[in-house]
């Protein structure tokens, strides 16, 4: 390492022990330079001072209502044409069946995004989040990327706020992260082009936070884009969450090739993994949690992850479909046992949260928040 590395890294590593914010330029020093176990060592020190040995899980279980999408997107494996063989949608009793099984298994939240159907009208949506929610009131519905929310809004001719109130009062508690992928719009024109911008994407993250909604941030990695495009992405969301404090954890998810129009990149490696989690904890200083999701990483890189920046895993995400449609070879779900194995293999300790990050205390499959919090 020369003198200007060394002196350079020194001056992050002083500043990150100071709790200081680190610079664009940091970021891209961080990427393009430091030794990954040294960036490891640094995201550490953060994830430890903010999470102590911890490492976050939930009891949760996916939903896609529909894959049939009026997007495009190249980097998506999961969508369907109205008239494709794999094309599905989910009647309001599959709806009730899928937050049953949740319940059943004890789960604390059902985690909902799809496809963009144009032949469903926003009620349709709405009914969605109302099923569920009268189904079972006590599980948490986080749902809806703000590309969808978007196209709500379009279809309905309603501003956000709007959109986002009627989810709300039919049982919306939270938002999801996804629909970020990278924020330059050069190369979202290249991997989804007629998408929302990332302008929306902050509207919408603003207006739920306004109106009392937490949401996840999320970052799809590894594919057209190139560090300088990563870094500014982790400024705007440590932007967003300086104005709101509305965000709970940091998503870093690498890109799945497989079954996609892009299926000649090669997929990021579990190094590229770490590194992002690591540099994802040292800029985002305003965010409690970086997630490692194990769906994406696979198993092992996730028990990596939580020493190098990371303290939740996500959680049992029972039927999980589209990272799997596009490749993943991680099991479709978790039990919580096989999850505590995972957390104690890695040296830390499992806690169980629901959706907000307060701790649950369980008896079987009942369950409740601890008190206080």
């Amino acid at each position: 390492m020369s003198t200007t590395a060394a002196s350079q890294l020194d001056s992050i590593t002083d500043r990150i022990k100071h709790g200081e914010r680190l610079t664009f330029d940091d970021g891209l020093y961080l990427e393009r330079e430091a030794d990954l176990h040294v960036l490891g060592r640094l995201a550490n020190l953060v994830r430890e001072k903010k999470n102590g040995n911890v490492a976050w899980y939930n009891t949760n279980i996916h939903l896609n209502p529909t894959n049939v999408c009026v997007y495009r997107c190249r980097f998506c494996a999961f969508r369907a044409d109205l008239k494709d063989e794999k094309a599905y949608t989910f009647s309001d009793e599959m709806l009730r069946e899928r937050i049953l099984e949740g319940q059943s298994g004890g789960a604390t939240e059902i985690h909902v995004v799809g496809g963009l159907h144009h032949r469903k009208k926003f009620d349709w949506y709405v009914n969605v989040i109302r099923t569920l929610h009268e189904t079972c009131p006590e599980i948490h519905i986080k749902a809806w990327t703000p590309v969808e929310i978007h196209w709500f809004s379009f279809i309905t001719k309603k501003p956000i706020e709007w959109i986002l109130e009627q989810m709300i009062d039919a049982g919306l508690g939270s938002m999801p992260g996804g629909g970020a992928e990278i924020f330059d719009p050069e190369v979202r024109s290249q991997i989804c082009e007629h998408k929302a911008d990332s302008s929306v994407w902050f509207d919408v993250h603003r207006a739920a936070h306004q109106l009392g909604l937490r949401s996840n941030a999320t970052m799809l990695y590894g594919h057209v884009e190139d560090v300088s495009h990563r870094i500014d992405h982790l400024l705007r969301l440590r932007e967003l969450q300086d104005e709101t404090g509305g965000f709970q954890t940091y998503i870093p998810l690498a890109f799945h090739p497989e079954n996609t129009e892009l299926d000649h990149i090669r997929k990021p490696d579990g190094l590229f993994d770490l590194r992002m989690v690591a540099v994802g904890r040292l800029m985002l200083d305003n965010f409690d949690h970086v997630k490692a999701y194990w769906i994406m990483m696979g198993e092992q890189t996730a028990q990596l992850a939580l020493s190098y920046g990371a303290d939740d895993l996500d959680g049992t995400v029972v039927h999980e479909l589209i990272y799997h449609d596009a490749g993943a070879k991680t099991p479709e779900g978790k039990t919580v046992e096989q999850l505590h194995n995972l957390i104690h293999e890695a040296g830390r300790e499992p806690v169980e949260r629901d959706t907000l990050y307060r701790r649950v205390i369980r008896d079987g499959r009942n369950w409740t928040v601890a008190a206080g919090q």
